[in-house]
């Protein structure tokens, strides 16, 4: 009995530590959110600000809520687009693109290629006061593109038939059920070329470019970083310590301060991170790495 008291010993301080001490405990955290952050007017706000857009482009809300508010906040003086995106949808690229241009005309925004910025990523960038590219990233792919499957064959064998009731000749465009037609084909290849003309115009616009040379820089060509230089579709090469140099140097602020954790928020996570060490070391969990 004694020896499981030894053994056993540990943990009943530590549970009853945890007991008598747990109401001073809680206690001492409110009072630290309570009262913390009325000292934030001694902390320096942020006055620029990084805005991330990875990934597929189909829903930018955040995005571009996120380059508005930005626009809208006088102690915010420059912006870091940070992208990483294969395109995606037209209607959300332009979304961003033209948050872009609305946040240009107040302050200065570097959009920044982290490692894919093609398509509709590089649509939502192009009116950025300047591009950096990382040195691997690739970039373009100015094109617009709408494809279809035709499932016809594999409907046959399944013993599946559509039926369909319309009225409009062009309702059925981009069906699956059958080959296109050649007049479906071209209401869609309107769409498509008017969409690219619109895609081309815009960049040679926002980046000085011919529009009549656009063979060179658009047409879905894919350009490594140096590559994509050399036409004209990004200013610089660098990594995003170089990007936020730039953003620095364009807002003009002495003291650069980023949206960064601040230390009401990182105290927290200390605490969480302590706490969570501490029954690791008293009450060990079993780990898969």
């Amino acid at each position: 009995m004694e020896l499981l008291k030894k053994i056993f010993s540990p943990v009943g301080k530590t549970v009853d530590y945890i007991q008598n001490h747990f109401k001073a405990m809680l206690f001492l955290l409110l009072l630290l959110v309570l009262f913390y952050p009325s000292q934030k007017e001694h902390l320096k706000p942020n006055n620029l600000q990084s805005v991330e857009l990875l990934g597929p482009i189909f829903d930018t809300a955040e995005t571009v809520r996120a380059l508005d508010e930005a626009r809208e906040n006088d102690s915010i003086k420059g912006v870091l687009l940070i992208v990483d995106s294969p395109g995606g949808a037209v209607a959300p690229s332009l979304e961003v693109a033209y948050a872009v241009k609305r946040l240009r005309e107040k302050k200065p925004v570097v959009a920044y290629a982290k490692g894919v910025l093609a398509s509709g990523s590089y649509y939502a960038s192009i009116w950025a006061n300047e591009i950096v590219a990382n040195p691997g990233a690739m970039v373009g792919s100015i094109g617009v593109i709408m494809e279809g499957v035709n499932l016809e064959g594999l409907m046959r064998k399944v013993g599946i038939e559509t039926q369909v009731v319309k009225a409009g000749k062009y309702k059925q465009v981009g069906t699956p059920d059958r080959p296109w037609k050649p007049y479906e084909k071209a209401e869609i290849d309107k769409v498509i070329r008017a969409t690219y003309d619109m895609f081309v115009h815009d960049v040679a616009e926002a980046r000085g470019l011919d529009v009549n040379d656009s063979g060179r820089f658009a047409d879905a060509h894919i350009f490594t970083a140096a590559q994509a230089k050399v036409v004209g579709l990004v200013d610089t090469l660098g990594v995003e310590y170089d990007a936020r140099k730039k953003v620095e140097k364009l807002s003009g602020v002495k003291e650069p301060q980023w949206n960064e954790e601040s230390e009401f928020e990182r105290f927290l996570h200390s605490i969480g991170a302590e706490g969570a060490a501490m029954l690791h070391l008293y009450f060990p969990q079993r780990s898969l790495r």
